[in-house]
């Protein structure tokens, strides 16, 4: 399934989810904005150093008096960096820059006023890659084209308008086609894995 195709195709199914009852409610939406710190479990670096970016929309169903289903679409940059640090004898420069279509599918839970807790699952669509070593482009280990993440965060309301969420979004599947040295275990299987922490600022129309 390519990533054009695809992805109307998992909008479709997730909307064939939702009743009918909860469709004929209110719509709330929105837009979304926020800053990404990333790293990949098994590249053999460590620290959330790549930074990035997450913009897009986002639209809420509610199913209660305190919680709603919520999808996005956005566009999220993941991936890897590790800069020379002669003081602690790393000398090497490396850089992996992903760029995803993200369709998270989201239940949110009003605990207090302004206080909500979140989790779900997202389907991840690659649009583009890189990867370099000391400035040199690496392309023997391709990069797998979707990937499914589980998301959990908390977003504090700070007006009617707008709220400010912090999220953590880790890939449940290995980024990779294949294995490759320092790859770890993760639930099912060995590889690399990306983990991001996500602070981001949420518009409601």
């Amino acid at each position: 399934m390519s990533g054009k195709r695809g992805i109307p195709i998992v909008i479709l199914f997730i909307i064939s989810l939702i009743p009918g009852s909860i469709l004929a409610q209110k719509f709330t939406g929105g837009l979304k904005l926020g800053l990404v710190g990333s790293q990949v479990a098994g590249d053999l670096y460590g620290g959330y150093n790549k930074a990035g970016i997450n913009a897009g929309g986002w639209i809420g169903l509610p199913v209660s008096p305190k919680s709603q289903l919520q999808m996005e679409l956005a566009y999220i940059q993941k991936g890897s960096r590790q800069n020379p640090n002669q003081e602690k004898g790393q000398l090497d420069s490396y850089l992996m820059q992903l760029g995803y279509i993200e369709l998270p599918f989201l239940y949110r839970y009003k605990y207090k006023t302004q206080i909500e807790f979140e989790g779900g699952l997202s389907m991840n669509f690659l649009l583009h890659h890189n990867e370099e070593i000391n400035g040199y482009k690496q392309d023997k280990n391709p990069f797998k084209k979707q990937n499914l993440c589980f998301m959990a965060g908390l977003s504090y309301g700070l007006n009617d308008k707008l709220r400010i969420n912090i999220r953590t979004d880790n890939s449940l599947f290995s980024l990779r086609k294949n294995r490759v040295t320092g790859d770890v275990w993760r639930f099912w299987g060995h590889g690399q894995f990306s983990d991001a922490l996500v602070i981001g600022a949420y518009y409601n129309l």
